[in-house]
């Protein structure tokens, strides 16, 4: 009986795979509508906000005032100390 339950269970789950149809890609309404989005400005990861900062932004972490400052390529950000 259990193996007669599992090959129908078996059966009707690739039958129902079997019949689903594929849906069809969906077409941009209008050339604009497919430009690639605008890149983001770089931001730096404030574990403790749980959240992403902009460029400038000011936080202490761990006592020490530090700022999101770009990187030398432009493309990141990261987190720079007070330079004395």
């Amino acid at each position: 009986m259990r193996s007669f339950l599992a090959t129908s269970a078996i059966a009707l789950g690739l039958t129902a795979c079997a019949t689903q149809a594929p849906t069809p890609a969906e077409k941009p309404a209008s050339p604009a509508a497919a430009a690639p989005a605008a890149k983001k400005a770089p931001q730096c990861w404030n574990g403790d906000a749980g959240a992403f900062q902009d460029v400038g932004t000011q936080a202490t972490i761990s006592g020490v005032v530090v700022t999101c400052e770009k990187t030398s390529d432009g493309k990141n950000a990261q987190w720079m100390g007070k330079k004395h």
